[in-house]
């Protein structure tokens, strides 16, 4: 099951960079500088695996980023909807990757392990 769901991850990755590129033709570099920002909210870790756990699942969760490209769509903001697609796309390769979404007591435990 594991490897079924991190197939499922990089063909949705995979999918993600096709509109990203394809679909609205945005940056390169921009994909590049900003694809591991999502990576900043392992820093709660510093505090304690509970608080980092919490921030690493609040921005490795795919809400936030589904309902900043709803609205960036909505109000026509090509930075926005960028900025999305680099997030969702960062969230599954990370998952394709193993990566889940974080248990509170070990930042190794997670959903996909």
């Amino acid at each position: 099951m594991n490897r079924l769901l991190k197939i499922e991850n990089l063909l949705l990755f995979m999918l993600t960079l096709f509109i990203y590129f394809y679909l609205f033709k945005f940056s390169l570099w921009y994909f590049l500088i900003l694809l591991f920002i999502p990576d900043v909210s392992m820093i709660g870790y510093f505090i304690n695996t509970k608080v980092g756990a919490y921030i690493y699942n609040t921005i490795h969760n795919l809400l936030l980023p589904i309902i900043l490209l709803i609205i960036s769509i909505l109000v026509k903001s090509n930075t926005a909807t960028m900025i999305a697609l680099i997030w969702i796309s960062h969230i599954f390769m990370d998952r394709s990757l193993g990566f889940g979404l974080k248990y509170l007591d070990d930042f190794k435990h997670t959903h996909l392990s």
